[in-house]
């Protein structure tokens, strides 16, 4: 009677297959990537080739022979599975490389100009060399911080009535299909409805950081109000019913129950939809228009910000041009930092704000 050991035996004999196929080593990709590099070197020193065409070719050539050297050795669906393996890996350095490009420019042309000066000085009366972006961040906190009070109560009120209240009715139809119109708006369109509806109330020619805060608003609400819906949609039906069950009435259980459950998403997309309006210029082009001073009242005169700051010391540098547009290099890498500091507060009150498991 043969035992278990000898029924999992590796059959012996010349004539035996074996049960693991051969492997390369796992050094194999990297000998294949400097190998790409060498021909792709070899074309830009003897053929003169630029680094982009023999980048291109050094790809092609590893993805031509890592395949066909694992077909040879580990059989053919190993070979697909490198092959697309690496069209993946190299899809996400193509997609990196534009990022990285640019973060390399701003960090470059951005940082040499980066000093106590530059940030805590505007440009009231300065020509040339010199002044700072003080009024340009100090506009652009007040104009965004006003769009976000416009946005979030109405986006988080417009979400809960189409999950918790609309249940397919006509008007949560219609406000879900306005909603998804207001998300394809181009900005420009919303600083020209901003322009338009502070046109009547203070005749034409008005300028002033609220009537940015309006547009800014436009382009927010449909992000929050979607953000909202989407992650009250995740929360288990079991929460509510079971709060129901307690007596507990509808407002108070989406209050207690569902918004706290659901509040970590919610701030998560309040927080993305300020960086994404924190850039914009169009629409304060139109409405806040842009000045060289301090001004800490958003509902009178202009009001400078960030965005239109760049654009306007880019197309506009004066004489000579080297100064404004350094300036504009500065501003925009201060831009950036900026919303990079938003998405990390997002991803940490998301955190805090989370469910906590294991109690």
């Amino acid at each position: 009677m043969s035992t278990l050991g000898e029924t999992t035996r590796k059959p012996q004999g010349s004539g035996s297959l074996p049960l693991v196929r051969p492997q390369l080593p796992g050094w194999a990709p990297l000998l294949v990537a400097a190998e790409s590099l060498a021909v792709a070197l070899l074309l830009i020193v003897f053929l003169g080739w630029g680094p982009g065409l023999s980048g291109a070719v050094g790809l092609l050539f590893y993805l031509a022979v890592m395949p066909v050297w694992s077909s040879a050795v580990e059989g053919g669906r190993k070979a697909k599975d490198r092959l697309a393996t690496s069209l993946m890996w190299s899809a996400f350095g193509l997609a990196m490389l534009p990022l990285l490009s640019l973060v390399w420019q701003v960090l470059s042309e951005g940082l040499p100009v980066i000093s106590a000066e530059f940030l805590t000085y505007n440009m009231r009366n300065v020509v040339g060399e010199g002044g700072g972006i003080y009024h340009a961040i100090i506009g652009t906190f007040i104009i965004t911080g006003w769009a976000t009070v416009i946005s979030v109560p109405v986006g988080i009120l417009a979400g809960i009535y189409l999950v918790e209240y609309g249940d397919g009715n006509r008007l949560a139809r219609v406000v879900t299909f306005l909603v998804d119109v207001m998300t394809g708006i181009p900005s420009i369109v919303a600083g020209l409805f901003a322009y338009a509806l502070f046109v009547i109330f203070f005749g034409p020619g008005v300028r002033m950081g609220f009537g940015g805060s309006v547009a800014l608003s436009v382009l927010m609400i449909p992000i929050v109000v979607r953000a909202t819906e989407e992650m009250l949609k995740l929360v288990p039906n079991e929460l509510r019913e079971a709060s129901y069950a307690l007596g507990v009435p509808k407002w108070r259980t989406i209050t207690k129950v569902v918004l706290p459950t659901s509040m970590a998403g919610i701030i998560t997309g309040v927080m993305l939809a300020v960086a994404r309006v924190a850039g914009e210029t169009a629409p304060l082009l139109i409405i806040a228009g842009d000045t060289d001073s301090d001004n800490f009242n958003a509902f009178a005169e202009r009001m400078s910000t960030l965005p239109v700051f760049i654009y306007y010391s880019y197309t506009q540098p004066g004489v000579p041009p080297e100064f404004g547009q350094a300036r504009a290099w500065g501003a925009a890498l201060v831009l950036i930092s900026i919303v990079m500091l938003f998405n990390l507060v997002a991803r940490a009150l998301s955190k805090y704000f989370s469910p906590k498991l294991g109690r």
